[in-house]
């Protein structure tokens, strides 16, 4: 049984019970799907990579406190969509304690949820399934029979699983060294390939072949390869442009790798020189991202760390000419954000954006403060519109963003993604050397 579904049994208690289910294929368009990517809380606790399956755990059975139901095994099927490990796979790779076929788990549910006080299942995610659980629940206690008892309280396991998820354990900081190792590598690839003429798709297929051929499942999430103005978008996923001479490029890209995110930002010049103005800019970014990084460590806090991006940032711009006043009264203005509109980072883990709060009810005022464990990405930007007529004219059409993945220590923390350098010196020097 995994470390991970140990915990979560003895955190739910013996009187409850958890459905956790798989996710499913989802249909792009007719008979073709999307590439399947496994529901990340059922993949933490089960491991188990197939759709159509559901996880069911009862710390109070002492024989079966882990079920799995899982498609059954079908040489028809599996000749047209691949190999399935059917309920002999799921306990002998997967330490389901029993199995059964996914077809029985309406008419087992009576069973599986009697006697339980608890009932920890997420709605809103399986419509079907959430008919079926309530369409029980709602029948049991209209008939109020006196040999069945449904739970009479239903919690969503994601308020632990979120916690658990959190803090990752050293097998997991392991996968996602590896992520980062393999993300940092395919951005240094881009750089040294990079040269004016080429398209953004082509530093996307270069990027996303490396992550591929290093041993990742594929990218993270949708890359963003933005060249000039298009680094000022947010969230640029066409990639489709030429890349100019002169310009920047804004890179976002991270792979997956055993189920687990990287996620790296770099910004460069597709030439391989910066421009005095280019430079200016990407200084102040460095800068505050080096210092964020700094702060990004037990003792401090996710608000106190993005209330030091907004203020050197804030400073930053003034430095640069692009607002004017007390640093004060530009942030509670919220002047800023014209040019820093985003979270200086996020949790990751199984998600790019993993799972986690940022605020408890205790520490809603002040959020919550870094612990040992967690992963979080480090990412200050600039973004100067090109048809900005109040900045000045030589930043309009510079965006950029600098991105690295940290993991909390006790000591302090690690930059799981250093083997990509961001120093604008050493940049150059890599890209040049590419040139010659």
């Amino acid at each position: 049984m995994r470390k991970q579904l140990k915990d979560f049994i003895e955190q739910i208690g013996k009187d409850a019970v958890a459905i956790i289910p798989a996710a499913h294929e989802q249909t792009r368009s007719y008979d073709t799907e999307f590439k399947f990517h496994q529901d990340p809380d059922f993949y933490y606790l089960t491991g188990f990579p197939e759709p159509d399956a559901i996880a069911v755990i009862n710390p109070s059975n002492k024989k079966h406190p882990f079920t799995l139901f899982v498609r059954p095994r079908d040489p028809l099927m599996e000749t047209w969509y691949g190999r399935r490990e059917g309920t002999e796979g799921a306990k002998k790779n997967y330490g389901a304690d029993k199995a059964l076929p996914i077809e029985k788990f309406e008419s087992e549910l009576p069973k599986l949820l009697n006697g339980a006080e608890k009932l920890y299942y997420r709605f809103g995610v399986d419509t079907k399934l959430d008919q079926m659980i309530l369409q029980y629940l709602s029948g049991q206690r209209f008939r109020r029979l006196k040999t069945a008892y449904p739970p009479h309280t239903i919690v969503d396991p994601t308020i632990i699983l979120g916690e658990m998820r959190l803090h990752k354990t050293p097998e997991e900081v392991e996968l996602m060294q590896k992520a980062g190792d393999i993300a940092a590598e395919a951005h240094v690839l881009a750089m040294q390939a990079c040269k004016p003429g080429m398209n953004e798709s082509q530093i996307e297929a270069l990027i996303e072949h490396h992550f591929r051929m290093s041993g990742a499942s594929g990218a993270a999430y949708n890359s963003i390869i933005g060249g000039g103005d298009n680094a000022t978008i947010l969230h640029y996923v066409e990639n489709n442009a030429p890349l100019k001479d002169g310009d920047l490029l804004l890179i976002d890209a991270g792979c997956e790798y055993k189920g687990y995110a990287s996620d790296i930002t770099r910004t460069f010049p597709v030439n391989g020189r910066f421009t005095k103005p280019q430079r200016e800019v990407y200084d102040v970014v460095l800068e505050v991202q080096i210092e964020c990084i700094e702060a990004t460590k037990k003792g401090n806090t996710v608000k106190q760390r993005q209330d030091l991006s907004i203020e050197l940032l804030t400073e930053g711009m003034k430095k640069l000419g692009l607002l004017k006043g007390k640093t004060k009264d530009l942030i509670k203005k919220k002047e800023f954000m014209k040019y820093y509109m985003h979270g200086v980072g996020h949790y990751l883990g199984l998600d790019v954006h993993d799972a986690g709060r940022y605020f408890t009810e205790q520490q809603a005022k002040n959020s919550r403060p870094f612990a040992p464990g967690m992963v979080l990405t480090v990412e200050p930007g600039l973004y100067i519109p090109p048809d900005d007529k109040s900045a000045p004219s030589k930043y309009r059409g510079i965006g950029i963003r600098i991105e690295d993945d940290v993991l909390v220590t006790e000591e302090g923390n690690v930059n799981l993604t250093s083997k990509v350098t961001k120093d604008a010196d050493e940049i150059e020097e890599l890209m040049m050397k590419s040139l010659n």
